[in-house]
């Protein structure tokens, strides 16, 4: 987590909607011999973040016995040249968007998986509008149960919630468009939607400072 409160984000509504829009996320947990770690789609709802891992995975063991979690959820970022800013002694840096969640986690009864299950299905399905959305009801139910024995559902009960937004607001509004606009002429499409954050957050800067 960035040590500096200027990119620190803490405001629980702007964190849960980061977390549903990313839905994609790195799941860690330590044991006595070493850090366990691997990547899920999740679920954040009522102060809990539910995920599901295959049984065979050593983090399934791992997040069972220590009963502790945290997972991190990365969104757009990129890289940022000291010359966009066109200001002399700059130096390289990186803006990004992240989550942190951390709390005690516990493995799911086979009936609550199975809503997940169809909860995160239905939750990115519902992104690939117009098309008809694939649901379990066209699996063949015995080889659905199959697969099932072969996953652990975990919820982590939500005790940390923090961020960073980290998109150029320690600059001055001339030097964060100037980052912008280079970020915008990229053709990574993520480039694109941070360089549109970075111009949102200095609009928002300089209406809190004329306020």
């Amino acid at each position: 987590m960035h040590p500096s409160g200027v990119f620190r984000q803490i405001t629980k509504a702007v964190l849960e909607r980061f977390v549903a829009d990313t839905g994609f996320g790195l799941i860690f947990a330590a044991s006595r011999e070493r850090l366990f770690a691997a990547h899920a789609p999740v679920l954040l709802g009522d102060d809990k973040l539910r995920f599901h891992l295959s049984s065979a995975n050593a983090l399934t063991a791992a997040l069972e016995k220590s009963g502790t979690g945290l997972a991190v959820l990365t969104g757009p970022h990129a890289y940022i040249s000291p010359d966009w800013y066109g200001a002399p002694d700059q130096v390289p840096t990186w803006n990004y968007l992240s989550a942190e969640i951390e709390g005690p986690v516990r493995p799911m009864e086979r009936e609550q998986t199975v809503v997940l299950l169809d909860e995160l299905a239905a939750r990115f399905e519902a992104d690939l509008a117009p098309k008809a959305p694939w649901t379990r009801a066209k699996m063949n139910a015995a080889h659905f149960e199959s697969l099932l024995g072969g996953i652990v559902g975990f919820e982590m009960r939500v005790e940390r919630l923090e961020g960073v937004t980290k998109l150029s607001q320690n600059k001055s509004a001339d030097q964060v468009e100037r980052a912008a606009a280079q970020l915008a002429n990229r053709p990574d499409p993520a480039a694109g939607a941070l360089a549109e954050m970075m111009r949102q957050a200095a609009s928002l800067k300089s209406a809190s400072a004329v306020e």
